[in-house]
């Protein structure tokens, strides 16, 4: 892992995203850990976190997390997230937050030297193109030792370093567990 603390980085965390590879690797995060972790490896500018929220619910589980993240020097960006019924008559969530992360990270690109992404999204391939066009290097956090990989293929091949969260998770995880898959860990027994 190559990273500097010469360079002007900001962290881009798609919330959503960083969740699911979390659980598929089998830990939980401790966000103040993570946050030290990379301002001591870089000169860290700003941290942002992206998440929808569900409004129409009395208590989200995700309220706790987000208020504690706003007031603990992370940059958080919300929006309400949609509810509606599929075609099955199952309640389904929609809450995209691709936009306002690529929009964050193209306005701050005469700002950064170093951008360093926490999603595995496809969708991210060519943001991930146009901050190397502005010579913004780019950092991908995500896995591949989940099943199935939580990071494209082609946004792998896009980024100038990709970083296997499983490798990094021991600065910053709340339970120090076993970071292989769950399918690696069946796969032994």
């Amino acid at each position: 892992m190559r990273l500097s603390t010469q360079e002007r980085t900001c962290l881009f965390i798609d919330g959503a995203n960083l969740y699911a590879a979390t659980r598929s690797l089998g830990f939980d995060i401790d966000y103040r850990k993570l946050l030290d972790f990379f301002s001591t490896q870089t000169n860290l500018l700003r941290a942002y976190y992206y998440s929808a929220l569900l409004e129409t619910e009395e208590y989200s589980p995700l309220k706790p997390l987000t208020d504690w993240l706003a007031y603990n020097g992370y940059s958080l960006v919300t929006k309400p997230a949609k509810e509606f019924t599929d075609a099955l008559g199952r309640r389904r969530v929609k809450g995209n937050m691709d936009i306002e992360l690529a929009i964050d990270m193209l306005e701050l690109a005469p700002n950064l030297d170093h951008a360093i992404l926490f999603s595995g999204d496809s969708d991210f391939r060519r943001l991930v193109e146009a901050m190397q066009r502005k010579g913004v290097r780019v950092s991908v956090v995500s896995s591949i030792r989940t099943s199935p990989p939580m990071i494209a293929d082609e946004l792998r091949r896009q980024t100038d370093q990709f970083i296997e969260l499983a490798d990094i998770a021991e600065h910053f995880s709340r339970r120090h567990q076993d970071t292989r898959s769950r399918v690696e860990r069946e796969d032994e027994e």
